[in-house]
C-alpha cells in the first residue's frame, strides 16, 4: 500500500508540473536543481510607461516558487541579461533602477526600469525575443517589499474627511502664499471614486486653473463622457477654455523624472502657473508621484527646507495609508529614501551635494533654467507664488 501510494503521488506530481507548463505556456521550474525558473516565455512591449510583459500570469509565476522580495535573473534570448533584479508587487525600486513586477491588475509579470527609460528599447528587443527568469536569492529584498506593500481603499466612509479621502491640501513651506496652490487626486478620472470629492473641494477653494499631469485632452473628454462623471465645477473650467486661455492644462507626464520629456512638461506646467491667475490645482491620478515631483520643485523654489518638503510629500502617505513617522518609522523612512529623495536628487547638481542641507531654491532655479525656462518666467513665477 505504501509503495502504491508513492507511485500515485509521483504521478500526481508529474501531472501538476505538466499542467503548470501547459497553463503558463513556457517552461516551468527546474525540478532537478530545485531552483525556481520560468523558461523561454514570449514578451510583449508595454509602451505607455515603458516595459516588457513576460507572458506568464502573476499567479502562474508565483506558483513556480517565486515570492515577492526575491532576487531574480531575467535573461532575454537576444543576450540581454538583468542580474540581481528585485521581484516586487509594486514599483518599489528607486528612480532609474530595474525590477520585475507583479502589479495587481496586470495580465502578466513585467520587467521595467522604474520611472526610467523604456526597457524594451534599452534591451533592443523585438517580438521574437523570449525571456527566462531564474531565482537568484530568496528574500533578498523582502525588507523593502514589506515596507512598501501598502494599499488603500476607495470607500469614503473609511476616511476621516473629504480632504483626507481626496488627498487634498494647500502647499506650504518657504515663502509660499497661503491657499494659492493646492494638490489632490484627480477631479476628472474617477477610477478611485474620488473625483466628485476633489471637485467640491476645488470649487470651495476657488480654483481657477488646473494643472493635470496625468491626462491628455482625449482622456479628459473620455472621463467626462462616462455615466459616473459628476465633476461639474471641473467641467465648467474645462469648457471655459478658448484659443488663448486654457483653464485646464493637460500635460500627460510619464513617470521618468530624468527624461527630457518629463522635464520639458514640468517647465510647461510652471509657465502655466506663472502666466495664469490662481488659485491653482496640481493633480495626477492619485496626487502622489507626478504631483509630488512638481510640488517638491515649487516648494524648493519658494525656499522650503528639506524637512518641509518631506512633511508635505509624506502627508499623502498618511492620507492614503495612515503612515506616520511616529507609528510606522520603518515604512516612513523607506518611502522617503527610495521615493522622495531620488526626486529631489533629480533637481540637484554638483558632486557630494547633501540634499538635506543644500540650497534647494538655487538648485530649483538652475534646474528650470537648464530645462528651458526663461529668467523672465522664473521671476514671474516666484512673484506669483511667494510672499515677497
Amino acid at each position: 500500500m505504501k509503495r502504491t501510494g508513492r507511485v500515485v503521488s509521483a504521478i500526481l506530481t508529474a501531472v501538476i508540473v505538466l499542467s503548470l507548463v501547459f497553463v503558463v505556456g513556457c517552461g516551468g521550474d527546474d525540478q532537478k536543481s530545485g531552483v525556481a525558473e520560468l523558461k523561454e516565455c514570449g514578451t510583449i512591449h508595454e509602451p505607455e510607461f515603458g516595459g516588457i510583459y513576460i507572458k506568464c500570469t502573476i499567479d502562474d509565476f508565483n506558483s513556480l516558487g517565486f515570492f515577492y522580495g526575491d532576487s531574480v535573473t531575467v535573461a532575454f534570448s537576444n543576450g540581454y541579461v538583468l542580474s540581481d533584479l528585485p521581484y516586487y508587487n509594486g514599483y518599489y525600486t528607486k528612480t532609474g533602477e530595474p525590477l520585475l513586477i507583479a502589479y495587481p491588475g496586470y495580465d502578466y509579470i513585467k520587467a521595467a526600469i522604474n520611472n526610467g527609460d523604456d526597457l524594451w528599447n534599452v534591451a533592443r528587443l523585438d517580438d521574437a525575443v523570449t525571456a527566462t527568469v531564474t531565482l537568484n536569492e530568496s528574500g533578498k529584498y523582502l525588507d523593502i517589499q514589506e515596507a512598501r506593500d501598502i494599499h488603500y481603499f476607495d470607500d469614503r466612509s473609511l476616511y476621516a474627511s473629504d480632504e483626507v479621502f481626496a488627498n487634498f491640501r494647500a502647499l506650504k513651506g518657504g515663502e509660499l502664499k497661503e491657499n494659492l496652490l493646492f494638490r489632490s487626486a484627480s477631479p476628472c478620472d474617477n477610477q478611485h471614486k474620488r473625483a466628485q470629492y476633489v471637485d467640491k473641494l476645488i470649487k470651495k477653494a476657488g480654483v481657477k486653473h488646473v494643472i493635470d499631469l496625468a491626462d491628455t485632452d482625449v482622456k479628459i473628454q473620455g472621463y467626462m463622457a462616462k455615466d459616473d462623471f459628476s465633476s461639474e465645477y471641473f467641467a465648467t473650467l474645462y469648457n471655459a477654455a478658448d484659443a488663448d486661455n486654457d483653464k485646464v492644462e493637460a500635460l500627460a507626464l510619464n513617470m521618468n523624472f530624468s527624461s527630457d520629456y518629463f522635464k520639458g512638461q514640468t517647465v510647461k506646467a510652471l509657465e502655466a502657473i506663472a502666466n495664469n491667475e490662481g488659485p491653482y490645482l496640481i493633480h495626477c491620478t492619485e496626487g502622489k508621484d507626478r504631483t509630488g515631483f512638481l510640488c517638491m520643485l515649487i516648494e524648493a523654489l519658494a525656499g522650503a527646507t528639506y524637512s518641509e518638503i518631506v512633511e508635505d510629500y509624506m502627508m499623502t502617505y498618511f492620507n492614503y495609508y495612515a503612515i506616520t513617522k511616529a507609528f510606522d518609522q520603518k515604512r516612513y523612512d523607506t518611502i522617503v529614501k527610495n521615493v522622495l529623495d531620488p526626486m529631489i536628487e533629480t533637481i540637484v547638481s554638483g558632486e557630494n551635494v547633501d540634499i538635506k542641507t543644500a540650497d534647494l531654491s538655487a538648485q530649483a532655479k538652475r534646474f528650470l533654467t537648464d530645462n528651458g525656462m526663461t529668467d523672465t518666467n522664473i521671476t514671474a513665477l516666484i512673484a506669483k507664488i511667494c510672499d515677497n
